[in-house]
């Protein structure tokens, strides 16, 4: 709500609301990170957060912490850092479980853009006698649940760029097997972008060449799923033996030819995907498409090819660049640099150390 005064107390309850939201990174996709705290009296008395896909909203999660501990949540005062729903939809309303549980005032971040949601919440609240107070560190909600607001506003996904590059620009070796060349720390920090990402996309020649499992394994997973394998894949020459074809998790093949015989995997025959060149893809319609499975956050992984199509076509959201000190000789330039990137609309954010690395994170401006 413009122009209302908060106290600290209840600028303190929404930082902790914002704060536990993120125990649901990467585990609630496609809903949104969110946080409630109960409070009463100047205390705190009860938290939660959507913590998986299918479980108890954050709402219903702070009322369930308040039975457990004993503690009566009659004319208590939420604080939630998004719009409570209304609809009955994995889960029943949050709106029936506040007014079931007696709360008196509802404080909200940020109001729920999904068309569907819109202003529902809040018009009940306060049609049942609730007290509603609006905006209270809204931008910083906002910032938390950028992909969800980015996908309800667009129905497209978050593109994210991930590149390691070693001293010289190159990503690998004209000569040799494929290696890794970037220290443990950066390897790392990839599955925790995997992690927070719906579907990581690589083009066929990354799978040809490296054969990539393209899941998590190096941080916890929790309660949340593998991301979707997307491979673009122009005439079908994923191998029968590919890793992310013969294993568990799911793999989805876009292509325009070939033949889809033997491939245990989800494949799309798009021919409008795909232009007149070997290079030519329509990634606006990818994204679409991947929107309407409400993928919201979308890892490119490789190769050079498809970095530069996402780049040149100014899709790229965010850019992590891990640069190593490695020398891999002659080796597969990777088509990145500054000038690259600027030009795609990112500037540079933050620079840090990854182990025996450096981590450039860049962003759409």
């Amino acid at each position: 709500m413009s122009g209302t005064q908060w106290s600290e107390f209840e600028r303190g309850c929404m930082e902790q609301a914002l704060k536990i939201a993120k125990q649901g990174e990467g585990q609630v996709s496609p809903n949104p990170l969110v946080g409630c705290v109960l409070a009463r009296d100047g205390k705190i008395i009860a938290e939660g957060w959507h913590d998986h896909l299918g479980d108890l909203h954050a709402e219903q999660a702070a009322i369930a912490d308040a039975e457990a501990r004993g503690v009566a949540t009659q004319g208590a005062t939420a604080f939630v850092t998004l719009e409570p729903c209304n609809h009955h939809g994995r889960t029943p309303p949050c709106t029936e479980a506040l007014l079931w549980a007696g709360i008196k005032r509802v404080v909200i971040a940020a109001e729920d853009i999904n068309p569907t949601v819109r202003g529902g919440g809040i018009d009940y609240l306060r049609k049942a006698g609730i007290q509603v107070s609006q905006g209270l560190l809204e931008a910083e909600a906002r910032e938390q649940m950028h992909s969800f607001m980015h996908w309800c506003e667009c129905r497209r996904p978050i593109v994210l760029l991930k590149a390691a590059l070693d001293c010289n620009g190159n990503v690998d070796s004209k000569s040799g097997p494929p290696a890794r060349f970037t220290s443990a720390e950066s390897l790392d920090e990839v599955h925790r972008l995997r992690k927070d990402c719906d579907a990581v996309l690589v083009g066929v020649n990354t799978v040809v060449r490296d054969n990539p499992e393209l899941t998590v394994r190096r941080v916890a997973l929790g309660s949340g799923k593998q991301p979707l394998r997307i491979v673009l894949d122009r005439t079908l020459r994923t191998p029968e033996s590919a890793t992310l074809v013969s294993d568990e998790h799911d793999t989805l093949i876009l292509h325009c030819e070939g033949d889809e015989n033997g491939l245990e995997c989800d494949t799309i025959l798009m021919p409008p995907l795909f232009s007149d060149t070997e290079e030519g893809v329509d990634l606006v319609q990818l994204l679409d498409l991947l929107g309407d499975r409400e993928i919201q956050n979308l890892l490119v992984e490789g190769g050079p090819d498809v970095w530069a199509r996402f780049l040149a076509d100014e899709l790229v959201d965010e850019a992590y660049i891990f640069h190593s000190k490695a020398n891999l000789g002659e080796g597969l330039n990777s088509g990145i640099s500054d000038t690259v990137l600027e030009t795609a609309g990112l500037h540079l954010v933050e620079e840090r150390a990854s182990g025996d690395d450096t981590l450039q994170v860049w962003k759409r401006n």
